[in-house]
């Protein structure tokens, strides 16, 4: 049975309505409100007659000026004379008080609101052509510095970070950490990776790269590979493919990311490339400075270029095409790199060349023809018949030690041996799982504080080939 309501409760209903709309709705009915004082006051000015003491009354539209003005400025009505066109422009007045002091305090409650909303980082970004950083860890501060520095020659470049975590706070946290971003500007917002609205906002249709970096959480991996979805299998996205880098901590998840990625992400495996550094930089004195001016931004770095003038030449003519610029190898038009291939290889179209160089746009050909190269200079080495077996040791334990291990066994002479020096337990089952994966490494835990120095001593510890010390945790 349907209920009938009074005009009363309609009018409140629908009055309910229009205010739940919000700031705007209260505007216009403040702005009627006024229209209607205006009108009201006007008319009874017109139609009576009132005026000050000496003056003739005033017509519709003057009426309502005056109404107006008295409305607006409590300050009008100081000169009137006449006790009833006092007494009727103090009402008028009041009207006007109470409707400028409504709307102070409706813009002022709105202005906190809109000032609340953009705290919150819910606003849209409009940036084309940006780095789009995904997810929050403590390795952004790094990526970030490197992008500063890359973008150092670029036309205002732009940063755009979206992670679950508060806007301000993440500002003030880079603030702290990079004080100067030189020419780059950095953009926060608010929201999850996971979620197509808030994938929205920070406009990965227009970025040039989208970085995805891993939680400092459980199944991180899987964290990872939804964020890629939404991205890749958005029903509104972009027509092309998107640039994206993303990170992976277990090496079992990276068949799976790749499947979701297809050819529109590359995977950086961060336990296991920090692993084989390792294992390589141990080996060889001075190599990890070479790998830090390699991958950080500062000082000459790799980069690929198409160079079309090339198309058709040997490598060989690309190795000597470039003065201020090394030359490693090159990467086909199908996305596979070739490090220092023969030197008459066939250079295709769509192929780039791999360069070390000390930015981006300085890759630029000579027009040197003749590099006198003394050939008597070059003299050719006969490689080492037998390598020497070593000792090498470990100090503390983790789940990338496997890695390092493995790493290992590829430069090592067979019969070589790796003591591990930790105070983990369980130390036959890690030896159970590495013994399959390597073939000229014998393995030996000892169980001893790497912290302890007098326990170093009795290991004679500079007795061995390589040193190279890990820290003890699990979760990686």
């Amino acid at each position: 049975m349907s209920r009938t309501y009074t005009f009363k409760q309609k009018l409140r209903y629908y009055f309910d309505n229009t205010l739940s709309r919000g700031t705007s709705s209260i505007i216009m009915w403040l702005a009627i409100l006024s229209l209607l004082v205006i009108i009201v006051f006007g008319v009874i000015y017109a139609v009576s007659g009132i005026n000050m003491e000496g003056e003739k009354g005033m017509n519709f539209f003057e009426a309502m000026w005056q109404t107006l003005l008295r409305s607006i400025d409590p300050g009008t009505m100081a000169g009137d004379t006449g006790w009833v066109f006092r007494f009727v422009g103090l009402l008028i007045t009041i009207g006007g008080i109470f409707i400028l002091s409504t709307l102070i305090g409706v813009l002022t409650t709105s202005l906190d609101e809109k000032m609340e909303q953009l705290r919150k980082g819910r606003s849209m970004v409009i940036e084309e052509n940006h780095t789009l950083i995904l997810g929050w860890s403590p390795k952004v501060i790094h990526i970030i510095s490197e992008l500063i520095i890359a973008n150092e020659n670029q036309k205002k470049p732009r940063i755009v970070i979206l992670a679950e975590k508060d806007k301000v706070e993440t500002e003030d946290t880079i603030r702290e950490e990079i004080p100067d971003t030189k020419n780059t500007k950095i953009i926060c917002r608010t929201g999850s990776p996971l979620d197509l609205t808030d994938l929205k906002i920070v406009n990965p249709d227009g970025a040039r790269s989208i970085i995805i970096l891993s939680p400092e959480k459980e199944n991180a991996d899987t964290y990872v590979i939804k964020s890629i979805l939404a991205l890749t299998l958005n029903p509104k996205r972009k027509a092309g493919k998107y640039h994206i880098v993303a990170e992976i901590k277990d090496e079992k998840n990276m068949e799976v990311a790749q499947i979701v990625g297809k050819d529109e992400a590359m995977f950086v495996l961060s336990p296991d490339l920090t692993a084989r550094i390792t294992a390589q930089t141990c080996r060889q004195s001075g190599l990890s400075i070479i790998y830090r001016q390699l991958f950080c931004y500062e000082g000459d770095e790799m980069y690929f270029k198409n160079e079309p003038s090339l198309t058709g030449k040997t490598y060989k003519d690309a190795v000597f095409a470039y003065n201020t610029s090394a030359v490693l190898g090159f990467k086909d038009k199908n996305g596979k790199v070739h490090i220092n291939p023969l030197q008459d290889t066939i250079l295709r179209e769509g192929d780039e060349i791999l360069s070390i160089t000390e930015d981006d746009d300085t890759i630029i050909l000579s027009d040197i023809s003749d590099y006198k190269i003394n050939e008597k200079a070059i003299v050719k080495t006969k490689p080492k018949s037998s390598v020497k077996k070593e000792r090498n040791v470990i100090l503390g334990w983790n789940k990338r030690g496997k890695i390092i291990i493995r790493e290992l066994d590829e430069y090592v002479a067979e019969g070589s041996e790796i003591d591990i020096i930790s105070d983990i337990e369980n130390t036959d089952e890690i030896i159970n799982e590495l013994k399959p994966l390597i073939s000229n490494q014998k393995i030996s835990f000892i169980k001893g504080d790497i912290t302890n120095s007098a326990e170093l001593e009795k290991n004679n510890i500079t007795s061995y080939d390589n040193i190279t010390f890990y820290k003890t945790y699990f979760l990686i």
